[in-house]
């Protein structure tokens, strides 16, 4: 896919002419397949697994930052399962205007964890909620003409931020590992981060000896065995579990109506950005790997579905959603390319979310294990940055400073949590989170240093011209 079609400046493929192509049951493309009621509960419930981890981590997060118990934690966790599955129905099976109609798994997004965090910590989680309904809307407004803003956002953009998201979450897995509670006797203690140590043991240990399905597993599994090992040693507290419901619907507004407030809109507007472009990504993605006609149209349908979900969230207790890429790549591994099979494990996820005591026991999972495995979890995130990163062009241009500069900024958060205090508290809402730093930066320098022409001239990077001798002096002693 050229940067040309990205700007809608070339045709998007397809059909024959040129028409929306919704498709039935028997139109005959790969997505339209159709399997039995075990192939499909089979197979949706190897999706579910496979991102699993990636959703219950965000509420996790955000409800420590904001102080929760862990009742209500478990609470914005089957939240967070219930609007997943809403969320990838209405992606793969659609309605009107809404939705891909493509094998696309929606889920509970990383993307705006450290900007939640960042409001949170100091208002709750009433003005968390109101940001993401604001940003859901401007994000549901740009979506029919979203392709022409992809160019505010090339890779040496996206690459900044999205390695900031991941390294701007480390200090949680990092407390996480230590109890979580500095005011405990055990914080920081060698029992914790042994336990920390032995859940991410397991999870090298398996993602080495196994492949396939097993190894993408192995978050899962760690947490469920450091989960029993910890329970046997004393450390898991599974009290509320007793007192959790079976079966319930999530509570609307139990946390509270929304508030509106101005920095945390802004913060959250550029989350929103940035997850349009992730999804974009992922929707022409799938689609070759499908091997389906997908215009511009097409495109607008599932980003359109992924705002409403996101908009629709703060009302079940939830925060913003996205498409989930570990699934793009379970689709091209299995070349199981029905939409329906990830309808099935939306379904799955629905109805997860129905059960309280799920994540009542998600809550009680020890936080040194809930470190260990984050420690990989989030290392993957700053890990798909920099492959992102890997594909920019650093020779004779500023890029190397606009990377430099982004990454810089979204950690000022991270080393220095103080560091704003001083700005207006609007204002500094915005620049504590360390990924709507980085977004700023980023996009301000990409703007001044790769589109504005003026002054511009090849070979004007300093630090660019030192990697290129470097690079050519690796060229030189290689066999």
């Amino acid at each position: 896919m050229t940067e040309r079609t990205l700007l809608g400046l070339e045709p998007w493929r397809s059909g024959p002419s040129g028409e929306r192509r919704r498709g039935r049951a028997d139109s005959g493309r790969p997505e339209d397949a159709r399997h039995s009621p075990g192939q499909l509960a089979a197979y949706g419930a190897q999706h579910i697994l496979t991102m699993y981890g990636g959703v219950i981590a965000p509420p996790l997060i955000v409800g420590g930052a904001a102080g929760l118990s862990a009742t209500d934690i478990g609470l914005l966790v089957t939240a967070a399962l219930f609007v997943s599955g809403l969320a990838t129905l209405l992606q793969t099976l659609g309605i009107g205007p809404f939705g891909s109609r493509l094998p696309i798994v929606q889920g509970v997004s990383f993307a705006g964890v450290s900007t939640m965090v960042a409001i949170a910590t100091t208002g709750g989680l009433r003005p968390v909620f109101g940001s993401i309904i604001v940003a859901g809307v401007i994000g549901l407004v740009l979506s029919s003409f979203f392709a022409q803003l992809v160019r505010l956002f090339p890779a040496v953009v996206t690459g900044t931020i999205i390695t900031v998201i991941g390294l701007s979450l480390m200090p949680v897995a990092f407390n996480w590992a230590m109890g979580n509670n500095a005011t405990a006797p055990d914080y920081g203690s060698l029992a914790n981060i042994g336990f920390a140590g032995l859940t991410l043991l397991i999870i090298l240990v398996i993602s080495r000896l196994f492949q396939g399905a097993l190894s993408r597993l192995s978050i899962l599994i760690g947490l469920v065995l450091g989960t029993v090992i910890g329970a046997c040693a004393g450390k898991a507290d599974f009290s509320d579990v007793g007192n959790a419901r079976l079966v319930a619907p999530p509570q609307l507004l139990h946390f509270g109506s929304p508030t509106f407030e101005v920095g945390a809109i802004v913060a959250m507007t550029i989350v929103i950005l940035v997850t349009l472009i992730e999804t974009t990504a992922d929707i022409l993605t799938i689609g070759e790997i499908v091997g389906t006609d997908v215009d511009a149209r097409r495109v607008a349908d599932g980003l359109r579905a992924d705002m409403l979900s996101t908009t629709v969230a703060p009302v079940f207790g939830s925060f913003t959603c996205s498409a989930f890429a570990q699934n793009v790549g379970l689709v091209a591994l299995t070349g199981i390319k029905s939409r329906f099979v990830v309808a099935t494990g939306g379904l799955i996820l629905l109805l997860l979310g129905l059960l309280p005591v799920v994540g009542a026991i998600v809550a009680g999972i020890p936080y040194p294990v809930l470190g260990g495995a984050g420690l990989v979890l989030f290392g993957s995130v700053a890990a798909s940055g920099i492959r992102t990163l890997s594909r920019v062009d650093y020779q004779d241009n500023l890029n190397m400073i606009i990377v430099a500069v982004g990454i810089g900024f979204g950690l000022i958060p991270v080393a220095a949590p103080k560091f704003w205090d001083a700005l207006p508290e609007k204002i500094a809402v915005v620049l504590n989170s360390g990924i709507s730093a980085a977004a700023v930066a980023a996009v301000l320098l990409n703007l001044a240093f790769n589109e504005w022409k003026f002054g511009k001239r090849p070979g004007s990077s300093v630090l660019a011209a030192a990697i290129d001798e470097r690079d050519r002096l690796d060229n030189d002693v290689k066999p």
